[in-house]
């Protein structure tokens, strides 16, 4: 039985698509789906049985091998926190900048620490 991920899963029309390792598409229906398994993320690793079907590879049977890594981004701050987050680094990166023309890169720990948090802005601007 082939190994994929599932692609999208849609569990209000009762269906969705999987990719086996291989690359091919497969239709997943939710009659295929584990008892008390209701709805699949994206990402999720399945084994699929497969049977060739009148509009292509359907899966017949399913299992859930490993589920997809969840990713919360519902702890996105206010619009006003980031704003003064913002204002923040706009002065932090001035100060970097001012010695960066004078000749001098900041210290390891602080760069590495400047690097992190410009890696947090921009994942909380992104979400």
């Amino acid at each position: 039985m082939p190994t994929g991920r599932i692609r999208f899963y849609d569990s209000a029309k009762g269906f969705g698509f999987a990719q086996t390792d291989d690359g091919v598409d497969v239709h997943v229906p939710s009659s295929v789906l584990p008892h008390g398994v209701t709805e699949l993320r994206a990402g999720t690793r399945v084994d699929l049985g497969v049977a060739e079907g009148r509009r292509g590879k359907q899966a017949i049977s399913l299992t859930v091998l490993e589920s997809a890594p969840s990713v919360v981004r519902n702890n996105r701050p206010k619009p006003d926190q980031m704003a003064a987050l913002i204002d923040d680094l706009i002065r932090w990166l001035d100060q970097t900048s001012n010695g960066l023309r004078r000749g001098r890169y900041p210290q390891r720990g602080q760069a590495q620490k400047m690097a992190q948090v410009l890696r947090r802005v921009a994942d909380d601007l992104d979400a």
